[in-house]
């Protein structure tokens, strides 16, 4: 059997947790041809905070890991089972009971990397809150400031929506930045 990722289930909050004491088991010999590398799917978001933008990294795929493995198609039972027996690892996806799990597509493996960094591609610095259609905001930065209204256009690539605010009595659409409104 080739390499290819594996996506195990956590308990959310227990990723990094499990990553590290998948990493302890890569350093036993018995493991460490089969089990080739563990990976958090985390991404680089801007946030604002307290009037400061700042970079943070956050799990775009709460409660899962990707584990890069080798396993062979007789013996990959031990390997699984020194998985499964890690605190807060709940099984693999894609696998029933005591069957073999099924490894991830290459391209979806591709994705998931690129979108954490971990490749090289088109990966765009994200900011932290997303808005749809007819959210209800508050502004919180500019001329504007204290107004409510609902977004009516959301532009991803720009970082800017369209806001309709309330002013003397009219719906006014107003064009802002992503960091000058936030969700109410």
């Amino acid at each position: 059997m080739a390499r290819a990722w594996y996506v195990l289930h956590s308990y959310t909050g227990f990723e990094n947790r499990v990553e590290k004491a998948i990493r302890s088991l890569m350093e036993e010999p018995e493991f460490s041809e089969r089990i080739l590398d563990v990976k958090v799917p985390e991404e680089e978001c801007e946030e604002e905070k307290n009037g400061k933008r700042r970079k943070v990294k956050r799990k775009f795929l709460p409660g899962y890991v990707l584990v890069e493995m080798d396993l062979p198609d007789t013996g990959w039972r031990a390997v699984i089972a020194a998985i499964r027996r890690i605190n807060g690892v709940t099984g693999f996806v894609g696998s029933g009971g005591q069957s073999k799990p099924h490894p991830i597509s290459q391209d979806e493996a591709k994705q998931i990397l690129q979108k954490s960094g971990e490749l090289k591609g088109d990966r765009a610095l994200r900011f932290g809150e997303t808005f749809s259609p007819r959210d209800n905001v508050r502004v919180k930065d500019g001329p504007f400031v204290g107004f409510e209204g609902v977004v009516e256009e959301v532009n991803e690539e720009r970082k800017k929506v369209r806001v309709l605010v309330g002013i003397f009595g009219r719906s006014t659409p107003v064009d802002l930045d992503f960091s000058q409104v936030e969700k109410i």
